[in-house]
């Protein structure tokens, strides 16, 4: 069973006050510990200094993974501050393990977004550590299907990730959207080493067909971005959960995200007759003009013609690319949204306003803190043995954790898959948790 999160209210000393620093994890630095400790951290350019507030000094540590940098920054921070946090909360140790962190960056400064070769050699560097019992990451699917079979064939072991944000299928789980033998290609020792606490796109394509089915919406026309594998991954799983879950496709057609207009795209779907749309992509993928288009021939999208879209949606710069024409649109997101968190989870998101600067929590921040959770009861229980932490995840129990009760299944997957819908206005405003029923997430895989 899990240890229960015990939550620190009390307003006194802040966690970064109580850090003490005691290694820099750079190409140069040597292989001693300036402060004393037992551990130098990962030499790593793109990982930070060790980080430890504990009492006597870190035996092993735990990394993250995730892209510092761009539109990402203030986001990871919210992450990074709430593994911080269960840390401190924990007294920086798990069992008799003395345990530091260290946070590590996969983007890059020109772009901001993930980089492969980045997400390879920071893989390697943590597996060629080994102080390093556990990864909290990555953000991105993509990243964490560079590193997985990396991190998998570990020196002295297979080294545990547990993710707080990847929804990629096939990273755990077959289904018709797998490429390249995934997921087992991804596990070359034969055994898994990664998990997740959020819930996949399989269950989130349920949900949204369980969620027009409620609405009377019937016939749905699914559109997604062109070229972009993930964007179709997420249409298709909507389309196979349509057959199972009573909703009609009416059409599955791409948009071209380079496009100035789509208002001949729309005028198409409008002749096959939907009452709802699917948007499958990114607000990125120029979804702004996009929702502005269908408005513009559809009509509002509370009226006749209802518009959903999976999370690549549900973000600020949505309403403020669409403007007015994406209200009353629904974009869902995985997991429970920071304010309807059960109770734990409440107490631990009020704790960590107090480092955002005043602004909301991030939706993957208190899962960075629950993924940071696993890893030290994994490593409670099984010591300081990185390959036995590894296989601890499978079959893990989470008992009044940070996001709820679940266990993560031989997949590596949480057994509970609940999806918030969210409906836009000024913001993006919860409206309802759904958790779909099984059958339609096995059909969202392609399963029969």
């Amino acid at each position: 069973m899990s240890r229960k999160v015990k939550l620190l209210l009390v307003a006194g000393a802040m966690v970064v006050l109580a850090l003490v620093v005691v290694a820099c994890g750079s190409d140069d630095s040597d292989d001693s510990n300036p402060d004393g400790g037992s551990v130098a951290g990962v030499e790593a350019e793109t990982c930070g200094d060790v980080q430890f507030g504990g009492s006597g000094d870190p035996e092993a540590l735990i990394v993250s993974d995730l892209p510092l940098q761009g539109d990402s920054e203030d986001r990871s921070k919210q992450m990074n501050d709430a593994i911080t946090q269960v840390l401190d909360e924990a007294g920086w140790t798990a069992g008799d393990t003395t345990i530091g962190f260290q946070a590590c960056d996969d983007s890059l400064a020109d772009t901001g977004l993930w980089d492969e070769e980045t997400c390879r050699e920071n893989a390697v560097a943590y597996s060629e550590d080994t102080s390093v019992l556990g990864v909290v990451g990555t953000y991105n699917s993509g990243c964490a299907q560079v590193m997985i079979p990396v991190l998998n064939e570990a020196l002295n072991g297979s080294l545990a990730m547990v993710s707080p944000g990847n929804t990629a299928i096939c990273l755990t789980e077959s289904a018709d959207t797998c490429t390249k033998g995934t997921p087992e290609s991804l596990y070359p020792s034969g055994e898994r080493n990664y998990a997740r606490v959020v819930p996949n796109d399989a269950a989130q394509g349920a949900a949204l067909v369980t969620y027009a089915a409620e609405q009377g919406t019937r016939r749905v026309a699914v559109l997604y971005a062109a070229d972009d594998e993930t964007s179709l991954g997420q249409a298709r799983t909507f389309v196979n959960a349509a057959r199972a879950g009573g909703v009609t496709v009416t059409e599955q057609l791409e948009w071209n995200p380079e496009a100035d207009s789509y208002t001949d795209l729309m005028k198409r779907v409008a002749k096959s007759n939907p009452d709802g749309i699917l948007l499958a992509g990114l607000t990125e993928q120029n979804g702004g003009q996009l929702i502005k288009d269908k408005v513009a021939v559809l009509g509002p999208n509370d009226g006749e013609v209802s518009l959903m879209a999976p999370d690549g949606f549900a973000q600020q710069s949505t309403i403020d690319e669409a403007g007015a024409a994406s209200a009353g649109m629904v974009a869902s997101v995985p997991g429970r949204v920071p304010e309807l968190l059960p109770g734990p989870g409440q107490q631990f998101v009020d704790q960590l306003k107090s480092k955002t600067g005043g602004q909301p929590v991030e939706l993957y921040a208190p899962y960075a803190g629950q993924a940071a959770q696993v890893l030290l009861d994994a490593i409670e229980s099984v010591g300081n043995d990185r390959g036995a932490v590894a296989s601890k995840l499978i079959g893990l129990q989470v008992t009044d954790g940070i996001t709820g009760d679940f266990t993560i299944t031989d997949t590596g997957d949480p057994n509970v898959g609940p999806i918030t819908i969210n409906l836009a206005g000024q913001q993006f405003k919860p409206e309802k948790v759904i958790e779909p029923a099984a059958n339609l997430v096995r059909a969202a895989r392609g399963e029969s």
